[in-house]
């Protein structure tokens, strides 16, 4: 199953014009909200830390193995221009297909809840470390401008909105189906002979990743047609339900 590193701003002397935290605080939120998602999709994630930098996490990420590196920021107008700026930029490095088309996929879920969608856009840069350090397929996106008002304002009240975006496009990118965060709940392997298989998929295609044998204690996060979300002991997977008592 992937694992992406998620990056959440560490830059707490941004302030948001609302007066309601800093940038450091708000993309927490939003990782906060998003962490869920990726549970019940069956990504696994390493996360960043306030008291690290961009930098740190970039050194941090290129230490693992990572198929995604997404770090999440709001943005700010340049001098002359502040708080009359909005929009959302999706950041990728130029010549990484697969960063591009991260981007890409991160701008199209986005338009569909930002209002206004026109302004949601990708852009190629070498200039921002997180993509163009970072060893991993890279997109750092800039959700809103936290000096212009109504967009600080849109940010504040639509975290899990956004989060479900970005695990859209995540999904999409993976190749995955999207599912709904639910309570996670215990279960039990319930087999009359052999093992259950831990797929890669939701399907009977799908990579086994695992042997589960009957009585093994599995967390399901999510469902999706007849298929479990599950975490059984290192390893996360989906199982048939049909062999999971929970």
């Amino acid at each position: 199953m992937p694992i992406i590193y998620l990056s959440p701003s560490t830059q707490e002397w941004n302030q948001y014009v609302t007066g309601s935290g800093s940038e450091e605080y708000h993309m927490n939120q939003l990782a906060d909200a998003l962490v869920p998602y990726l549970v019940s999709n069956g990504i696994r994630y390493k996360r960043n830390r306030p008291e690290m930098t961009a930098a740190s996490s970039i050194r941090e990420a290129n230490a693992g193995d990572y198929d995604f590196y997404l770090a999440l920021h709001s943005n700010a107008s340049g001098a002359g221009n502040y708080g009359e700026t909005r929009g959302i930029i999706a950041f990728y490095y130029p010549g990484s297909a697969q960063g591009q088309r991260g981007a890409e996929l991160i701008a199209e879920e986005l338009r569909k809840i930002y209002p206004l969608p026109n302004k949601v856009t990708t852009r190629a840069t070498t200039t921002l470390g997180e993509v163009a350090r970072s060893k991993a397929p890279a997109v750092l996106v800039e959700i809103g401008y936290h000096d212009n008002y109504a967009d600080a304002v849109w940010l504040e009240g639509h975290w899990n909105d956004i989060a479900q975006q970005l695990a859209r496009a995540l999904t999409r990118y993976f190749g995955l189906p999207f599912i709904y965060p639910m309570d996670p709940v215990q279960g039990t392997v319930s087999v009359s002979y052999g093992t259950l298989n831990l797929r890669s998929y939701p399907s009977s295609s799908g990579t086994i990743l695992a042997n589960m044998p009957n009585g093994a204690s599995v967390t399901v996060y999510g469902e999706w047609q007849g298929w479990y979300v599950v975490h059984y002991g290192d390893y996360v997977g989906y199982a048939a339900a049909a062999y999971i008592n929970t």
